[in-house]
């Protein structure tokens, strides 16, 4: 019987939370049949199986971390055959593997795993020899994840009565023995506490770095966008996003060392525009990058975005489809501000900004007039360029949001 394991899920991602079994232990399962959701810090992603045959045990609990390579489950009776899906980094082998048999019938049936050595990774099985004595010492857990509970609330599991099958101990029985030794504290308490992990924990570590490493300034303008609204309602099908996106890119050409990143004590200036933008998502916000962007039209930039977005919204990008961008636009005024000093997605130099656009007060050929006006944010890493470079940027695209026709030649 072959045991599915965890694939390299690619970019570099070295491990996975289970968000859903979609499969349960007796079902049957084709040869790429999905059968898990997992999240890693890009997206979450359906994991289909290389076998096919009936599922005799599952691995892991929803919201537990398994790292690449650990067994997610077991098929029993499979025909053995390749996978056309296998995702990056996985192949169905010729040679069966060999699977380290769980301790009891009720780990094989169930999918419980036999009790992992603390210095162990979370959900991964003790390989090195244990002695005989240790081995029967140690107290049987239902999951890898209700052993880090225990461990992080400093309980010893040997003090622990397990209410499962054969004294194994459960979630609850942690969870009772946490409630037991509940002291009243005095401090005000309240609130809910949220992980940072998968997406957030990627962002969350991304806008730190960003901090840590970057010197970064920021420079700003205001802009009448009279005419950029006109050219947005004269071509329904592109976005002001994407209007402000084509404006980017046309200013990468006249300002490359925007478009770059400093890589140990050089600047690397790149040749091709992966232009990130920021999407607001149930998940949170994720930057989802349209590749060499300086090869598209306005009205092939605008469908990509729009491509983007909606599988962004949707839950169903890939890892690959938010990685690798080497500038960022966004758009706050959707949520009613006029600015943003941006912190820079790491390691690019640059992110461009539009705020809201409403009616102000503006001089036109020497006469107060009230004008479309919004306000353009630009915050640069100073390591590659002075405030000359990107104050002159900055004002290229301010005068294609002022007069778009100069940038929408090409449609």
């Amino acid at each position: 019987m072959p045991d599915f394991r965890l694939p390299d899920l690619g970019e570099g991602l070295t491990e996975g939370e289970i968000v859903t079994w979609l499969v349960s232990v007796g079902d049957q399962v084709s040869i790429d049949q999905p059968v898990v959701e997992v999240e890693t810090a890009k997206a979450v992603v359906e994991v289909p199986c290389p076998y096919e045959g009936v599922v005799s045990a599952r691995f892991g609990e929803p919201g537990e971390k398994l790292a690449v390579g650990s067994v997610l489950l077991t098929v029993g009776e499979p025909e053995r055959s390749g996978s056309g899906n296998v995702l990056i980094g996985y192949g169905t082998s010729e040679t069966p593997r060999r699977r380290r048999r769980p301790r009891g019938s009720n780990a094989q049936n169930t999918g419980v795993l036999p009790p992992a050595h603390p210095s162990s990774p979370l959900g991964t099985p003790e390989r090195a020899t244990i002695p005989a004595a240790r081995t029967a010492a140690a107290p049987a857990v239902i999951s890898p994840l209700v052993r880090q509970l225990a461990r992080d609330n400093g309980l010893a599991l040997d003090r622990i009565a397990g209410t499962g099958p054969g004294g194994v101990i459960r979630r609850a029985d942690v969870e009772r023995e946490l409630a037991a030794r509940a002291t009243p504290d005095p401090a005000p308490t309240g609130g809910r506490r949220i992980p940072l992990r998968g997406l957030r924990g990627a962002v969350a570590e991304k806008l730190a770095t960003s901090r840590r490493e970057i010197p970064e300034a920021t420079v700003w303008v205001d802009v009448d966008a009279t005419d950029f609204l006109a050219a947005r309602a004269a071509l329904p099908t592109v976005s002001l996003l994407a209007l402000l996106a084509r404006f980017t890119v046309l200013g990468l050409k006249k300002f490359p060392e925007l478009n770059s990143r400093v890589e140990g004590d050089e600047i690397v200036v790149l040749d091709q525009v992966h232009l990130g933008f920021a999407a607001q998502t149930d998940r949170g916000l994720v930057v989802p990058v349209v590749r060499d962007a300086q090869s598209l039209t306005t009205a092939e930039l605008a469908s990509a975005i729009a491509a983007h977005t909606a599988s962004a919204r949707e839950g169903k990008l890939t890892p690959a489809a938010m990685t690798g961008g080497t500038f960022t636009v966004n758009n706050y005024g959707v949520f009613g501000v006029d600015g943003s000093a941006a912190i820079i997605n790491h390691p690019e130099a640059a992110i461009l900004g539009i705020g809201r656009i409403i009616d102000r007060p503006w001089a036109v050929d020497g006469q107060l007039a009230v004008r479309k006006v919004a306000q353009l944010t630009l915050a640069f890493d100073h390591r590659v360029c002075d405030g000359g470079t990107a104050g002159g940027f900055l004002r290229f695209v301010a005068d294609c949001v002022e007069s778009p026709i100069t940038a929408l030649a090409d449609l």
